[in-house]
């Protein structure tokens, strides 16, 4: 109440003059707080209708605050904002490469318009133009999305000025669906007809050997099977009403032995889906507490599939896997890099319970050893939080059998609370 008192007596009475006073006041006071430690906050997703993710985590000084509305709000809107700015790549100019920067002035420098300008005159324009692109690649530079006349790093000390704490945009990360993967144009209406087509039946009957002859007549006679038990199979299995019928036939009505059957028969299908190319599909993010966050992208075949209901299921349940797996850091373990193999190799070899092995089985045991390891550090390899018999590379496999295309997981960022940057767990 004071303070506004005393703005509109500094502007005489002007509203919009006094909001100016208050405004200018409190990036004032909040450039005071910078200084404080920020060692609280949240961690914040947004997600632009399953084609563009974004990860943010914002700091600041209690958890309090880092609960309350307002700061809520803030970290909420600044991951709208990176959504909405495709060019961003930092957070502030200075975080530019220098490499960046020098390319860039290489490239000014070289323009046309400036070569019959005087060298000391060119230079300050070529520096003007840099500055002006790094800030657009700089998150706290951008308009903001909700009021273009404030810059993103002006409104985050307006909301410091409001809360009384410091606060720190510390790291975002955005995935957009598909970039770096190759589209493959498609005729849709022609696929569908070609799978639904019908596949001819050839009338000739070719003659069987003997023995096929005498094999098929020593089958053992079908089993009755019921349809609730058909119907419960297909529930659990998603498999459709003939391969549910058929695999509870073979395994003589046993729901167990069906489900493995099934799954059997799923793996396989989906090892001959494993080359189509995965380019549509869907990005998502599980938040824990608002101290764990974690986004990812998994791709499918086609739109249809990416916004279906199973396809979403999958995508929910991948990322809160790794959420649930700290120790997690790439996709597969293909994509963990020879340098931390050829590490775990050194320090298993070393290891005093070796010493005495003849070398042969000294490198088994650590062969071993580093496999397992390896599968520690890869999400495909896990056991999967809802069912932990199955691992979700087979959990994958289960739901391309389901819905008949390819799907990869193909990367995810993890932040935790208050981590360092380079200690974020991302698979690629």
């Amino acid at each position: 109440m004071m303070d506004c008192k005393k703005a509109l007596l500094e502007t005489g009475g002007d509203i919009v003059k006094a909001q100016e006073f208050l405004r200018k006041k409190g990036l004032a006071s909040a450039d005071k707080k910078a200084s404080r430690v920020t060692a609280e906050g949240r961690i914040g997703s947004y997600i632009h209708d399953s084609r563009i993710g974004v990860l943010v985590e914002v700091n600041c000084e209690t958890d309090f605050v880092s609960r309350g509305d307002i700061f809520k709000e803030l970290v909420d809107d600044l991951a709208m904002q990176v959504a909405a700015s495709s060019q961003v790549q930092y957070l502030v100019p200075e975080d530019v490469p220098e490499e960046i920067v020098n390319k860039e002035r290489e490239i000014e420098m070289q323009k046309e318009d400036l070569l019959s300008k005087p060298e000391q005159i060119r230079s300050k324009i070529v520096e003007g133009r840099i500055r002006k692109r790094l800030e657009e690649l700089a998150l706290l530079e951008q308009p903001y999305i909700k009021n273009d006349k404030l810059v993103v790093k002006d409104w985050v000390k307006q909301t410091i000025a409001t809360i009384g704490e410091n606060i720190k945009v510390k790291r975002f990360v955005r995935f957009d669906l598909g970039e770096g993967l190759e589209k493959k144009s498609q005729d849709f209406a022609a696929e569908v007809a070609a799978q639904t087509a019908a596949k001819p039946v050839s009338t000739v009957r070719k003659e069987q050997p003997a023995s096929l002859e005498a094999k098929e007549t020593d089958q053992k006679p079908a089993v009755a099977v019921s349809a609730a038990l058909v119907k419960q199979l297909r529930e659990e299995t998603g498999a459709g009403m003939m391969d549910c019928k058929k695999a509870l036939s073979e395994t003589g009505g046993d729901l167990e032995k069906a489900q493995e059957y099934l799954r059997m028969k799923g793996l396989s299908t989906a090892d001959k889906k494993s080359s189509r190319l995965a380019a549509e599909g869907r990005i998502g993010s599980y938040i824990h507490d608002s101290r764990i966050g974690v986004l990812i992208e998994v791709n499918c075949e086609t739109d249809f599939v990416g916004r279906s209901e199973k396809f979403k299921e999958l995508v929910d349940d991948l990322a809160m896997q790794v959420v649930a797996c700290p120790q997690v850091q790439f996709v597969s373990v293909e994509d963990i890099p020879v340098s931390t193999v050829s590490k775990e190799k050194e320090l298993e070899m070393q290891r005093e319970d070796l010493a005495s092995k003849p070398e042969n089985i000294r490198e088994k045991i650590v062969e071993g050893r580093v496999s397992k390891r390896l599968g520690e550090l890869a999400l495909l390899e896990q056991p999967y939080i809802k069912d932990d018999s199955v691992l979700i590379k087979d959990l994958v496999k289960q739901t391309v059998a389901a819905i008949g295309e390819n799907i990869k997981v193909r990367r995810f960022v993890r932040f935790t609370l208050g981590e360092t940057v380079e200690d974020t767990k991302t698979g690629t």
